[in-house]
């Protein structure tokens, strides 16, 4: 039911969620585009804001370039010379666990993007990718929460 306040029109607001799993190959950039916009159009979203959560203190998200391999490349070499493994004191889950929880403060574990006729409103050259932080692979757990409009 749509409804008009003399400005705007008024739409119902659904509030979904998703999850789904990611497993990594170690300390890499995987590209979870694909995934989320597929989940999005399983709703038959229209207009709305979508909120992309790692439920992971060790992998982080970031919105990049995907029109070139070499940016992830650099990026990860970027995040490489960060923190020596040897340099932490969380290391209960192995050496490396310590350096990838640190990189996880530059980078966030959270994303909102717009959702604009149906469609994540990325450019053609941004893709949503999860960074895995640790040397070994591991199941991540994505969460997806869309808020907005249905078509």
């Amino acid at each position: 039911m749509r409804r008009h306040d003399g400005t705007h029109t008024l739409l119902p607001i659904c509030l979904a969620r998703h999850e789904f799993a990611v497993v990594t190959r170690g300390r890499s950039f995987d590209d979870v585009t694909e995934a989320v916009a597929a989940w999005l159009a399983t709703l038959s979203a229209r207009d709305g804001l979508l909120n992309v959560f790692l439920k992971h203190g060790s992998a982080s998200l970031t919105i990049q370039e995907n029109s070139d391999p070499d940016i992830q490349a650099g990026l990860m070499a970027a995040l490489n010379r960060l923190p020596p493994e040897g340099d932490h004191r969380h290391s209960a889950e192995g050496p490396d666990d310590g350096p990838a929880h640190r990189e996880t403060l530059l980078t966030p574990v959270s994303l909102s993007i717009p959702v604009v006729d149906g469609k994540l409103a990325l450019s053609r050259s941004q893709a949503i990718y999860l960074i895995e932080h640790r040397q070994h692979g591991s199941n991540r757990t994505v969460l997806l929460q869309f808020m907005g409009a249905l078509s």
